[in-house]
């Protein structure tokens, strides 16, 4: 017993003191000893749970280190549990945000509304709209609506939509009026897993009572056209790396490479599959997989490729060059569908493509409350 109270007073002195080391390995070995007392030793339970909780700030915190990358992200997720800077909410009681939001949605209070919904995960506002429309008679995004206006309310209203919904309304969004966006559409199916876009198709359909194959292939022509539907029907079967690799290096012999099997490959693979054959083929080749994509595409389905095989090798990269310059649209798209998944590998990618944190590009651009919200989502500061 003696030693637990030891245990504990290090334990505190060394947590109190953890946010002037530099190592996140020292939060990470710390966060380690904590789940043995838990089960092994004296130390009281709710002790080990308080400090728990600081470690886990403590470990948040590391994330502000300039000298981090995406590989480092990518390479401690297990350690992190997500890359994600929106987290769920510890200590969550959906009443009573109802209540404050519908104060605050009363007084026109954006504030508070920002505060709430930019600090909980999107099923904690599932949860907060549901209750939301129980206490008041009300769908909290028709008062959002009413109270809010401006990019505030766009962003507000973006927050609320389930992510599968929030998906399909980015490709509706990319489609509609004139011209079509297609790297938003190349974004999103690159992404997302096959999966994970089957649901979307199915929310698409639901919502706006049309196909999404069948408006994929009326906005695109050609390969693109055709990488984009593979995409969209993408699955993944087991072929051997050397093979791939073999089929992709003769594709490229002759003037003009064979888009039908680049396609084919690069949509019908496992991510970890496919880096394996990237990475054989730029050794085979003596050049870049973007640099032989330059030499032997053209038009839209070059540009395809190329997002394509970004996404694969690095999205994280993809993602911080898209936001680079991005207008609002995008830029917002990416911050909400990723703030629970990767942002934090995408805001590290972002200061090491620019020398700029993605924290100080949106003061330099943004004003206001829409303002703090994107900061709220973005998280802190790198």
């Amino acid at each position: 017993m003696l030693f637990g109270h030891v245990f504990v007073g290090l334990l505190g002195f060394l947590v109190h003191h953890g946010k002037h080391l530099k190592s996140c390995n020292y939060q990470v070995t710390l966060s380690k000893c904590l789940i043995v007392f838990l089960f092994f030793g004296s130390v009281p339970r709710r002790v080990l749970f308080v400090y728990s909780i600081c470690v886990y700030e403590q470990l948040i915190s590391c994330s502000s280190n300039k000298t981090m990358d995406p590989e480092y992200f990518q390479s401690h997720n297990m350690s992190w549990g997500t890359l994600g800077t929106v987290r769920p909410f510890p200590n969550f009681h959906p009443e009573q945000d109802a209540r404050e939001i519908r104060t605050a949605l009363q007084n026109k209070d954006a504030v508070t509304v920002v505060r709430i919904l930019t600090n909980r995960t999107n099923a904690q506002r599932q949860v907060i709209a549901q209750t939301f429309e129980e206490m008041t008679q009300k769908d909290l995004a028709v008062g959002v609506k009413k109270a809010m206006s401006g990019e505030l309310e766009i962003l507000l209203l973006e927050l609320l939509m389930p992510p599968v919904q929030y998906e399909a309304f980015r490709l509706q969004q990319a489609m509609v009026g004139l011209g079509t966006d297609e790297e938003t559409l190349l974004e999103i199916l690159c992404t997302r897993s096959g999966e994970k876009l089957r649901e979307i198709s199915a929310m698409y359909k639901l919502l706006f009572k049309k196909d999404l194959e069948k408006e994929l292939r009326g906005e695109t022509s050609g390969d693109f056209s055709n990488l984009v539907l593979a995409l969209l029907n993408k699955d993944n079967f087991a072929v051997g790396v050397q093979k791939d690799i073999e089929s992709l290096s003769a594709s490229l012999n002759g003037k003009k490479a064979d888009a039908a099997l680049w396609i084919n490959i690069l949509t019908s693979r496992d991510s970890d599959h496919l880096n394996k054959v990237l990475d054989g083929l730029e050794l085979q080749r003596g050049q870049t997989v973007d640099q032989t994509l330059d030499k032997k595409f053209t038009g839209d389905v070059r540009q395809g490729l190329k997002v394509l095989v970004q996404c694969i090798q690095n999205p994280g990269v993809y993602l911080a060059k898209r936001l680079v310059k991005a207008k609002t649209p995008i830029l917002q798209g990416i911050m909400i569908s990723h703030a629970e998944e990767d942002l934090l590998c995408i805001r590290a990618a972002y200061l090491k493509l620019t020398g700029t944190s993605l924290y100080t590009a949106l003061q330099k651009q943004y004003k206001g409350d829409h303002l703090q919200a994107l900061l709220a989502l973005c998280r802190s500061e790198d």
